[in-house]
């Protein structure tokens, strides 16, 4: 029993002494030379790592600090905080380093007032918490619109992004990069119905200062930190700002740029070969197809507003023509918008509807109103084909048929359907859901009034043989009569109406399909000759030669200067 209860007892006694043996043994089996070495070189790493435990605590409690004062509205004091954050984690990373805090090699690095030329040189000493610092005093020099001082706090945080001490991942660069160019882009867009043409200037000044800064940086052979993907979608992003700021030729030498990164032919044309578009179908990575898709809706933006048709169409269809490509539906929704105005201004308005209808269901993936506006364009251009399809058959658009914006285009469909005229003239004059208000639907009107009153001519004319002028204008809602006559001629030109117009009596003469004018040449079925006399052409000569008739009794009148009567009897 004395055995056990000695175990006993050694056990209880002997667990601490054990542990602690152990760890002393591991120090010194590792090299430390002896127990009391071994302890004082412990603690004083445990002192280290205390104290860098304190400085971490010390920068996040300065940075959250900041952002107090700058959410309560002191701006100063959160401006002076933030460049405190910089300086400590800096004065803390040069002492770790072993470097005296007073060495001037890197005085630069804290000089808010550096120059560009040292964009080249990524900040030494700079950790994690400089970069969130410098980035929030960018926002808050954006939000009080000071200019210089942005664009220098901008180059500082990407210098700073570059350094490797900084230990930022590339997603969070780019996270951030891509955050601080949707703000300037948000500056130009609201400044741009401002009245202050100063301030415009200043803020597009900021803004192309900001993705040169970027597009420096991030440049694949020549950047302080090298990054093509980020180059690339900066440079879409600078291309649409510039496209924005009706900076075409700027714009172009963008376009060129992306074209050379990715391999295409910098002339547009150059790329509608059968060949090349061949190529461009079956040899497209999904990465390459996108940047084809995305280069090219940057074209289709700059060739629409230059009215460059052939160009414009070379890159709708060179975006057409790719395979694989995975671009964001925006985009594609971009492409195929202008795409439909193209068709438009062709007058190809059963592609144009196509075209209309599959932006509107790529921006409704996207979730973008301009869905509403691509489905108001859809409408337009299916009345315009003279369809018998409602567009809000679909199912896709029917979802968005009671929306406030739509409803007016809704019952506009409806009176064109119904060849209510009066309903849909009345809708537009009125401008309901603020239809007139696209520039676009405004350029389209005298189609759209075009279209349903040939509807109505054809309605109106149908039981008859002969009808006036006049009741044809009251069935359209009292336009003039030339009105009518213009209409009229369109269509029998157009051979949709076989008659002629009695402009002296203001009547329509309908005829039969190929009957007889006059003349037995034209009721001779024996003599083997097909005779169209109600062809335009044969009308048009018959009222030629009637007309000079005319003037020759006319001109015989005149000459006999006999009473005004007989005269006038004679003609």
């Amino acid at each position: 029993q004395q055995p056990s209860k000695a175990k006993v007892t050694m056990s209880d006694s002997e667990d601490y002494e054990y542990e602690y043996d152990e760890s002393d043994q591991e120090a010194m089996d590792a090299g430390s030379g002896g127990g009391d070495e071994d302890a004082s070189f412990e603690y004083t790493d445990d002192e280290d790592n205390q104290n860098n435990d304190e400085g971490e605590v010390a920068l996040e409690n300065a940075y959250y600090n900041a952002k107090g004062e700058r959410d309560s509205g002191e701006i100063d004091e959160a401006r002076e905080t933030f460049e405190s954050v910089v300086r400590m984690e800096v004065e803390q990373n040069k002492k770790e380093a072993g470097v005296a805090t007073d060495d001037d090699d890197d005085d630069d690095a804290m000089d808010v007032e550096a120059t560009t030329s040292k964009l080249l040189a990524p900040l030494k000493f700079h950790g994690p918490w400089s970069y969130k610092a410098v980035k929030q005093l960018v926002k808050l020099h954006l939000r009080s619109l000071n200019c210089d001082s942005a664009v220098k706090d901008y180059e500082r945080l990407l210098r700073i992004a570059s350094s490797p001490d900084a230990k930022i991942s590339p997603n969070a660069v780019e996270k951030g990069v891509n955050n601080m160019l949707d703000r300037v882009a948000s500056l130009i867009n609201n400044s741009s119905g401002s009245s202050n043409s100063d301030a415009s200037s200043q803020q597009e000044a900021l803004a192309q200062s900001i993705y040169d800064l970027t597009l420096k940086a991030f440049h694949p052979t020549t950047g302080i930190a090298p990054n093509e993907r980020l180059w690339f979608k900066t440079n879409l992003k600078y291309g649409q700002l510039l496209y924005e700021m009706n900076e075409t030729a700027k714009l172009q030498l963008v376009i060129r740029d992306l074209l050379i990164s990715s391999g295409q032919p910098t002339d547009i044309l150059e790329g509608t070969t059968a060949s090349s578009s061949s190529a461009m179908m079956t040899d497209s990575t999904s990465t390459g197809g996108t940047h084809v898709m995305e280069i090219a809706a940057l074209q289709i933006q700059l060739y629409s507003r230059l009215k460059d048709t052939k160009k414009l169409r070379a890159a709708y269809h060179r975006a057409m023509s790719v395979r694989g490509g995975i671009p964001h539906p925006r985009t594609l929704a971009l492409i195929q918008e202008l795409g439909g105005k193209m068709h438009m201004s062709q007058r190809n308005f059963d592609e144009a509807s196509q075209a209309f209808f599959q932006a509107f269901k790529s921006y409704d993936e996207a979730g973008d109103r301009s869905r509403l506006r691509c489905l108001k364009y859809l409408v337009m251009a299916s009345m315009l084909h003279a369809s018998s399809i409602n567009p809000f058959d679909s199912h896709e658009a029917r979802a968005h048929r009671d929306d406030p914006e739509i409803v007016a285009m809704t019952n506009l469909v409806q009176a064109f359907h119904n060849d209510d005229i009066k309903s849909f003239e009345k809708i537009l004059n009125k401008n309901e859901g603020r239809i007139m208000d696209d520039e676009f639907v405004r350029e389209h009107v005298a189609d759209l009034l075009r279209t349903i009153r040939t509807q109505v001519i054809m309605r109106t004319i149908g039981p008859y043989t002969k009808i006036r002028l006049a009741k044809i204008s009251k069935s359209l809602n009292g336009i003039p009569v030339e009105d009518v006559e213009s209409l009229l001629v369109s269509l029998i030109l157009d051979r949709k109406l076989n008659g002629r117009i009695d402009q002296v009596g203001g009547v329509l003469v309908k005829q039969a399909q190929g009957a007889a004018d006059t003349g037995p040449a034209s009721s001779d079925k024996n003599a083997g000759k097909q005779v169209d006399v109600g062809s335009v052409e044969s009308r048009n000569t018959a009222s030629i030669q009637r007309l000079v008739r005319a003037l020759e009794h006319l001109t015989d009148a005149v000459a006999n200067v006999g009473p005004k009567t007989s005269s006038f009897q004679q003609l």
